[in-house]
Formats: structure tokens, sequence, C-alpha cells
């Protein structure tokens, strides 16, 4: 597999965890509201092992495909912005602020740095 390849596979695999993650860590809010805070932590880490269940094959696919532990992290924390603000605006429905444009641009830096030679 190219390194290309290896960076599109592990970014696919990462985002698909992120999405379980974020219904892991947020989905709770807006549906187990009326229930103890336990049910929701069981439901979350049910949740939770789906994440793992690509996050692990995609970080250990993109460290043996050459990617540097920093550079898996910084592609994870984008991944977590692009898939947040949509789930935020409209999953939650929470209106879309300036600070997710500057959190964004502030990590476009992050992965220019973390991937330049």
């Amino acid at each position: 597999m190219t390194s290309v390849q290896t960076v599109a596979l592990t970014a696919t695999l990462l985002a698909i965890s992120n999405l379980f993650m974020t219904f892991a860590w947020y989905g709770h809010l807006k549906h187990l509201q009326a229930s103890p805070w336990y049910i929701a932590a069981l439901v979350s880490w049910a949740v939770a092992l789906l994440e793992y269940m690509f996050q692990v094959p995609a970080n250990r696919m993109g460290f043996a495909g050459g990617m540097s532990l920093a550079q898996l992290k910084i592609l994870q924390e984008v991944l977590t912005l692009v898939i947040f603000v949509p789930f935020a605006v409209f999953y939650m429905g929470e209106g879309l602020k300036w600070n997710y444009l500057w959190a964004a641009l502030c990590l476009v830096g992050a992965v220019y740095f973390i991937f330049a030679a």
C-alpha cells in the first residue's frame, strides 16, 4: 500500500471511529437526560467499544505505514472537529459559532507543521 493509500484508509477509519466516539461522549445528552448517569455511562461505553474497533486498527495501520505518533494525533484532532461541528449543529441543534472556524484554522496550521518534512 502506498503512503497516500495508508493515510486515506487511516483517515477513513479514524473518521468512523470519531463518529462513534462523538455519539458516545455527547449523544446521551440528547437521548438519556432522564436516565441515571450510570445508564448513560453504560450506553456510552457500549458505543465506545465500536469506536475502538475502528480506532485501534486505524492507528496501527497508520503507524506501520510510516505515520508518526504526532501525525496520527493531529489527524485525529482534525477529524474530531470535522465530525463534531456538523454533530453539534445538525444533530444537537446548536448554532454555528465563529470559534469553530478559528479552531479549524489553527488545525490547518497544525496539519501543515506536523506533516511538513
